[in-house]
C-alpha cells in the first residue's frame, strides 16, 4: 500500500494538469530520482498548500554564529563572481530560515519577495513543499530541483540548487547554501556553484576554527603556568580541564563546575561567580573571554576555592532545618535555605532574585512558617494585581503590621512602585511596626534598578538557584512531587530518573512539576519507566528548540515508541529516509530503549 502512494500523488498531480506530475514519473522511471518522489509524499503528508508557499516568517535577531562567520567572505568573493547574472546567492540556518540573500541581478529580488524567499522566511520542505534550500537539509545531500519539480505551483518558474553545510570537526548540519533562478536560466553548474561555495565555507570554518582554537589554547596554557591554580577552558567545540583542576576537586565536584561554565559559553564580557559544589567547598569561577581580533574564540575559568574544605565539629554532617513544603539537600540548596532563614530570623527585609520557576515564594513561604509561625505573611502578587489592588494591599499590611511578601515586583510600573516605596519607607521608620519582615521576588533579567527607592529599604539579595545548578536533588524533589500530588504509589524507575537529570530544565522546579503532572495524567500508580516520560524529556539537546522542532521531535519520539524503537519502520512511518531519521536522533538527543531491551535488562 505504501508503495503506490508516491504513485498516486503523482498520478493526482498529473489529472490536475500540473507539470509537477510528469516531473517526478520522466526520464529513466522514477528509479534515479527517487528521493523527489518521496519528498513529493512528504509534503502532501504535510498539507502543503499547492498554490501558495507557507514560509513562516522569524523575528530577526542579530546573528552571530560560526555559520555566518565563516559565511561572510565567502559571500563577499562569490557575489562578485554572479555580479549581473540572473541568480541569487541565498544562506540559511539549519531550519531552513534565509539568513542572507545577495543578488546578482537586482530584477530578481521582486520575484523571490513575492513568494517570500527572502530573509527571515523559513523554507522547510514541511511549509513550502519540495524546495532547493528545505529539501537539501531534509535529504542531507545536495540537489537541485528544476522549474517543475517543486510542489508548491508558485514556486515552479524557478529553478534553485541546495547544499548543505555541515561543520567539518563535528558533522553537525549548520544551515544551507542555496542557488535560485528562474526556471528558464536552469543548467547544471547551478549544482555546482552551490557544492563549491558549501566547500568553501566549510573550509573557511576550520580555518577560523583552527585560529579560534590556537587563541584558546594560548590562553589556556598562559593561565596554567601563571595563575597555577585550576582552569578550563571553554569554547564553542573546546572544553580543556587542567591537570590541577582533576586534582584538586573530585569527579561530581568537577561535573558541577563544568555545568556552571556552560553557562559562560559564547559570552564576551569576563564576569565572576560562585559555585557550591556537592562537596561543601564554595568555589569562585572568574571568566575572561579571548578573542581574535573582535572574534570570541571562547573563555578561560580561573577556579579558586573561597570557602575550604572543614568537617563538622562532631565529624558528623551538618543538619539544615527541615522545611515542610520544600526539598532538597545539595549544599547549593542547603546554603539557599540557610541565608534565608538567617535573614528572617533576624529580620533583615531581601530581595530574592532567580529564574522563573524556581520556587522563590514557595520558598519564602517556607521559611517564614519555620522561622516566623506566629506572624501573618500576606502575599501580594503584583503581576496579577493591578496598581490601586496593589497599594492597598500593601498599605493593609502595613496598617495591620503583618509580615508581607511582594511576588514580581519587577512588573510594578513607576507610578506604583512609587507609592509602595513610600509605604514601605513608613514601616521601616515606624517602631511600632519593627517587628515587620518583608521579601520580594525579581527576575534577574528583569531585576530592578539599583536606584529605585524600593531596593534601597532591602540591605540583602538572596538568589535562588536554577534546577541545573542542583541537579543532584532531581529524585528527592521527584518525591516530594510526586506525594503532593496523590501519587504515593508512583516511582521513577532508574533510567528515567537518569534521563530527567541530564536535561536542562529551562522551566526550573515548576517544569518538573509540569512534567510529572503530566506523567500522573496517564500513569497514576507503578513505575515511571524511560517509554512513560513525555517526548521533550527523552531529547537531551541543550540549545532552545523552536516551535516547529519541537513538533518535529515529538513526532520521531512517538513513532519510535509506537514502533518499539524500530529506526528503520519509524523512519517509514514518518515518510523520511533512515538516514535522516538517525540524524534528527542525533541532533535532538533523543534516548529510548526498546521493551524488549528493557526487559532484557530487568530479567
Amino acid at each position: 500500500m505504501s508503495a503506490q502512494r508516491p504513485g498516486a500523488a503523482s498520478n493526482r498531480a498529473a489529472s490536475r494538469g500540473e507539470a509537477g506530475g510528469s516531473a517526478i514519473t520522466s526520464g529513466d522511471g522514477g528509479r534515479r530520482r527517487n528521493w523527489l518522489r518521496v519528498s513529493w509524499l512528504r509534503s502532501e503528508q504535510a498539507n502543503v498548500d499547492t498554490d501558495q508557499p507557507g514560509a513562516d516568517y522569524v523575528d530577526p535577531e542579530t546573528v552571530d554564529t560560526v555559520l555566518t562567520r565563516a559565511a561572510a567572505p565567502v559571500f563577499d568573493v562569490m557575489a562578485r563572481e554572479i555580479e549581473s547574472e540572473p541568480v541569487s546567492l541565498i544562506l540559511t540556518d539549519s531550519t531552513g530560515t534565509v539568513l542572507h540573500r545577495r543578488l546578482g541581478d537586482s530584477g530578481l529580488g521582486e520575484a523571490l519577495d513575492s513568494v517570500h524567499l527572502a530573509p527571515g522566511f523559513r523554507y522547510a520542505e514541511t511549509k513550502v513543499g519540495t524546495n532547493g534550500i528545505g529539501t537539501s537539509l531534509e535529504v542531507g545531500a545536495p540537489l537541485l530541483i528544476r522549474g517543475d519539480e517543486h510542489y508548491n505551483g508558485q514556486l515552479r518558474r524557478f529553478s534553485c540548487a541546495g547544499a548543505p553545510v555541515t561543520h567539518p570537526v563535528t558533522g553537525a548540519v549548520l544551515g544551507a547554501v542555496d542557488l535560485t533562478t528562474l526556471a528558464e536560466n536552469t543548467n547544471a553548474l547551478l549544482l555546482s556553484f552551490a557544492k563549491m561555495v558549501a566547500h568553501r565555507i566549510r573550509e573557511q570554518i576550520l580555518e577560523e576554527a583552527g585560529e579560534l582554537d590556537r587563541a584558546l589554547l594560548r590562553d589556556y596554557h598562559l593561565a596554567c603556568q601563571r595563575s597555577g591554580r585550576p582552569v578550563i577552558a571553554i569554547g564553542d567545540e573546546v572544553l580543556m580541564i587542567n591537570e590541577l583542576t582533576q586534582r584538586v576537586f573530585d569527579s561530581r565536584d568537577q561535573a558541577a563546575i563544568i555545568d556552571r561554565t556552560r553557562d559562560s559559553r559564547g559570552r564576551s564580557e569576563p564576569f565572576t561567580l560562585l559555585a557550591d559544589l556537592p562537596s561543601g567547598v564554595t568555589a569562585r569561577l572568574s571568566y575572561r573571554p579571548t578573542f581574535v581580533d573582535d572574534r570570541l574564540a571562547g573563555g578561560i575559568v580561573h577556579i579558586k576555592e573561597q570557602v575550604s574544605r572543614r568537617r563538622p565539629p562532631s565529624g558528623g554532617r551538618v543538619r539544615t532545618p527541615v522545611l515542610r513544603t520544600v526539598a532538597g539537600t545539595s549544599t547549593t540548596w542547603r546554603r539557599t535555605v540557610e541565608e534565608m532563614i538567617d535573614a528572617c530570623a533576624r529580620r533583615e527585609w531581601i530581595v530574592v532574585d532567580g529564574e522563573p520557576g524556581t520556587g522563590k515564594a514557595t520558598l519564602i513561604r517556607a521559611v517564614h512558617e519555620y522561622s516566623r509561625s506566629g506572624r501573618v505573611l500576606v502575599s501580594v502578587d503584583a503581576s496579577t494585581s493591578s496598581p490601586d489592588e496593589t497599594v492597598e494591599q500593601v498599605a493593609a499590611a502595613a496598617e495591620d503590621g503583618s509580615d508581607l511578601l511582594i511576588t514580581r515586583a519587577h512588573s510594578l510600573d513607576d507610578e506604583t512602585l512609587d507609592a509602595v516605596s513610600e509605604l514601605l519607607l513608613g514601616v521601616s521608620s515606624n517602631s511600632a511596626a519593627e517587628d515587620s519582615w518583608v521579601a520580594i521576588t525579581t527576575h534577574p533579567a528583569d531585576g530592578l534598578p539599583d536606584t529605585r527607592p524600593l531596593l534601597r529599604l532591602f540591605p540583602k539579595t538572596v538568589v535562588v538557584p536554577p534546577l541545573r545548578h542542583h541537579i543532584e536533588d532531581l529524585p528527592e524533589l521527584s518525591r516530594f512531587l510526586l506525594d503532593s500530588m496523590g501519587a504515593a504509589n508512583s516511582t521513577l524507575s532508574r533510567p528515567a530518573a537518569n534521563q530527567l537529570a541530564r536535561l536542562s530544565w529551562p522551566g526550573n522546579v515548576s517544569h518538573l512539576k509540569s512534567v510529572l503532572e503530566d506523567i500522573c495524567r496517564r500513569r497514576r500508580s507503578g513505575t515511571i519507566e524511560l517509554e512513560d516520560l513525555p517526548a521533550e524529556c527523552r531529547s537531551t539537546t541543550r540549545r532552545r528548540l523552536t516551535r516547529l522542532e519541537s513538533l518535529e521531535r515529538d513526532a520521531v519520539v512517538e513513532a519510535l515508541a509506537l514502533l518499539n524503537g524500530d529506526k528503520s519502520a519509524a523512519a517509514k512511518a514518518l515518510g523520511m529516509s533512515r538516514a535522516t531519521i538517525y540524524r534528527k536522533i542525533r541532533e535532538y538527543g533523543i534516548e529510548y530503549r526498546a521493551k524488549s531491551v528493557r526487559s532484557r535488562d530487568h530479567s
